[in-house]
């Protein structure tokens, strides 16, 4: 995630750059969200429009590539959002663009929002939304909502964070959403979320032990061996593994995961590992100091006990 930050900031500093006879590779069959207002309406421009403009953004360097996933009215009138999957050596990474209705400026990164409360919309979405096994008092004045993706390397990375937080400060809840990306390079993460939502259901114990492992070994596990190792690593965890395995595979498990995901991009996720602290988003936890991070939920600790007794 940090190397696409910076790269979607130095580019779009910089003077464009033309592109080379051979650009990169983009794929046909790239997703437009409705098409036929994205032909009629003027304010969102045309996958061919976005192609062009990524052809000249990225065609100096031919190992990397893209996949249009979504173009669409944003939440902020005037602007279309449109959602790109960028893929280099160093991996796959989901960028998403505004771009003004008269198609002459974009910027990158997030639209935030803004007010007196600013995160509640989001804090209100995700506690009637959470789902996912828990640790923590149930009514700790902080809630962290973490979107997590077990086959993302950034979300194993983030997890020695989380554990350190929860060890230091009692008043946190800490909720875990399945957020399976949908992308070529996480080929098992969506097994992964089905596996780890059925341990959930037989054992939050069992649970917390069996995520910390398949990250452990994720290294090792392919789409190929996913159910072999996933199955194991539930043994290991404390629950049955072929309990699991089975409990994985069904109809009802699958709808579950999906929700989870629904409910992420209703707060408007496009990566792993997203928090949320009482609905302040926190991307790539691992990527800001621990101080920082720790100061962050203080606050949020404090804000909750200024909002119950009316102080400011």
């Amino acid at each position: 995630m940090r190397y696409f930050n910076c790269l979607w900031i130095c580019l779009l500093l910089a003077a464009p750059v033309v592109a080379q006879q051979k650009s990169p590779a983009h794929s046909a069959k790239s997703v437009v969200a409705a098409p036929a207002k994205a032909e009629t309406s003027p304010s969102l421009p045309t996958e061919e429009t976005v192609n062009a403009f990524l052809r000249q953004m990225f065609g100096y360097d031919s190992s990397l590539s893209w996949k249009i996933a979504e173009i669409r009215p944003s939440d902020a009138a005037g602007l279309a959002k449109i959602t790109v999957i960028v893929s280099s050596p160093q991996g796959q990474q989901v960028s998403v663009l505004y771009v003004t209705s008269d198609g002459e400026h974009a910027l990158s990164g997030e639209l935030i929002p803004f007010g007196v409360r600013p995160f509640d919309a989001d804090r209100k979405q995700l506690e009637k939304g959470i789902t996912g096994p828990s640790r923590g008092p149930a009514k700790a004045p902080a809630t962290i909502v973490e979107f997590s993706d077990l086959q993302c390397p950034h979300c194993k990375e983030a997890q020695p964070i989380l554990e350190k937080l929860m060890g230091e400060e009692p008043n946190v809840r800490l909720v875990f959403q399945n957020f399976p990306l949908a992308i070529p390079s996480h080929d098992w993460a969506a097994k992964g979320a089905a596996y780890a939502d059925c341990v959930g259901v037989a054992s939050s114990d069992a649970f917390w032990k069996f995520i910390h492992d398949v990250y452990d070994a994720q290294t090792v596990i392919t789409a190929a061996n996913a159910d072999e190792k996933l199955t194991a690593l539930a043994g290991q965890a404390g629950v049955k593994g072929a309990d699991m395995a089975t409990c994985a595979a069904q109809p009802d498990t699958t709808a579950r995961v999906q929700q989870s995901v629904a409910l992420g991009k209703a707060v408007k996720i496009t990566g792993t590992p997203t928090l949320f602290v009482n609905g302040r988003k926190i991307e790539n936890v691992s990527g800001i100091p621990y101080d920082v991070f720790k100061k962050l939920v203080d606050f949020a600790i404090k804000d909750a006990g200024d909002q119950q007794t009316g102080a400011k």
